[in-house]
């Protein structure tokens, strides 16, 4: 491989010599073998954007030479549009509150813009023009929020394709009579449909959680530099890239209220990282269902047929496991270790700035991500598929003594756990009991027991109550 010099207030180093990148980011690749994960190309393209209009704003207030900032412009485009992915290079966890990354997308950028201007006598700067007006700790929390706002419109989008399948499944199964069950033991009647309903709110609530988090995100820190105070920030300059900046993304932006608050201060993201927690443990507990409900088939609960996406084991033939609902638990697991380590990192913040920023973005986008694709993969290979065992699911219910709790009213208490526990000592059904004790006639355990009347209280069976036990 062949080489070229550079040289920086620490000394020479050799640069491949075909890298755009240069010397800060080969010290950060030393420095930094850490993870082997490269920033996220939205990280990447969000910054490229924050680059382009900068040098649109310094060129219009007059401090960029307008053949520069053209040339800057063109190779942040690229770089938009991902064409320079390869030479960002630099480890996603690093010291240095993200300076490396900045300086990795400015020297990618100076280099592609002297190769743009490469028949004129004018030279690029990393740093004095590429990096003009700003520092690394207004860039990289503004490329942050575009970031974030774009992966939670996805998430959201994801998540309401989720909703409306549990829709569409809490009608479609919603005259299946089951079990009910608490503490894993049976409780009384319900109907699939209401599971997959309460399903369907809980991702509802997450949406609102998220969306709600989110919004806080339009307000931003472009202009702030070092810590908050603006210094070789013109005014004009913050105007114009905030302008800007609207102009390329189309989302509301605003300047934050107080700049030195938000260079300090990370609570935004671990607001938000707390929503992601929440929904990871709501997914978590819905997987968990999926399982117990699918299990078996012999042997388990066997009242509902998950989608068979592939055989299941190396040494037991037919064998087909819940593999979608598997994954959504171990996805949610990595999101709440995440949150965790997003909490530590924010609370580890230190007078002007917050150094740990690399880790809480690493781990936050990582969140995003994992959630999106888990939640198209649970909407469209498990939720979208299932179907009811409707017999399975009638026959545990008439022989299960927890109806009995559904003749209660109409007996006494007493009476019922008096049946209840024949029920459980003979093996004979609560139905054929209370008839042969005479508690209840045919006619009256069928309005009772009918499945809707279990399911939704206050219809036939109320009137039935008054009847029997004289209620005015």
């Amino acid at each position: 491989m062949r080489y070229r010099k550079e040289s920086d207030s620490l000394g020479e180093k050799q640069i491949p010599a075909n890298a755009y990148y240069g010397i800060q980011t080969a010290r950060a690749l030393d420095n930094f073998p850490i993870t082997g994960e490269k920033p996220h190309p939205e990280l990447v393209r969000s910054i490229a954007i924050i680059k382009k209009v900068a040098a649109k704003a310094n060129a219009e207030i007059g401090l960029l030479d307008s053949s520069v900032a053209a040339a800057i412009k063109k190779a942040a485009q690229e770089m938009e549009l991902g064409m320079w992915n390869n030479q960002i290079v630099v480890d996603t966890i690093q010291g240095g509150a993200g300076t490396s990354l900045n300086m990795n997308v400015n020297e990618v950028l100076a280099n592609r813009a002297i190769e743009i201007l490469k028949n004129s006598d004018v030279s690029v700067s990393t740093n004095s023009h590429v990096n003009m007006s700003q520092s690394t700790n207004d860039v990289i929390p503004t490329a942050v929020h575009l970031t974030l706002l774009k992966m939670a419109k996805g998430l959201c989008a994801s998540l309401n394709a989720l909703h409306e399948q549990l829709v569409i499944k809490e009608n479609e199964l919603d005259d299946v009579i089951k079990m009910g069950r608490t503490h894993l033991q049976d409780a009384i009647p319900i109907r699939l449909g209401q599971e997959f309903g309460a399903y369907a709110c809980v991702i509802k609530r997450d949406i609102a959680r998220i969306e709600q988090s989110t919004q806080q995100l339009n307000k931003i820190s472009i202009g702030a530099t070092a810590i908050g105070t603006g210094l070789n920030a013109r005014i004009d300059y913050r105007e114009k890239v905030m302008e800007f900046l609207i102009e390329e993304t189309d989302y509301p932006l605003e300047t934050a209220e107080n700049l030195v608050d938000s260079t300090q201060n990370t609570d935004r993201y671990t607001e938000i990282s707390s929503t992601l927690k929440i929904l990871a443990i709501n997914l978590s507990k819905i997987a968990n269902d999926l399982r117990l409900l699918s299990s078996g088939p012999l042997t388990g609960f066997n009242e509902i047929n998950l989608p068979a996406r592939q055989p299941g084991s190396s040494i037991m033939p037919g064998k087909v496991n819940p593999v979608i609902p598997e994954v959504i638990n171990q996805i949610s697991f990595q999101v709440i270790g995440n949150d965790h380590t997003i909490s530590l990192a924010s609370e580890a913040g230190q007078l002007e700035l917050n150094v740990m920023g690399p880790v809480i973005v690493s781990n936050l986008l990582k969140s995003f991500t994992i959630l999106t694709n888990g939640i198209d993969v649970l909407s469209e290979f498990a939720i979208k598929g299932i179907t009811a065992n409707v017999e399975r699911c009638r026959g545990l219910v008439e022989s299960s003594v927890g109806i009995v709790t559904a003749i209660n009213p109409h007996v006494s208490y007493e009476v019922a756990a008096k049946v209840a526990k024949e029920a459980l000592v003979s093996g004979k059904s609560v139905r054929s009991i209370c008839l042969q004790e005479g508690h209840l006639t045919e006619e009256e355990l069928d309005i009772i027991l009918d499945a809707k009347e279990m399911t939704e209280p206050g219809i036939s069976g109320s009137v039935l109550l008054k009847k029997t036990v004289g209620i005015s």
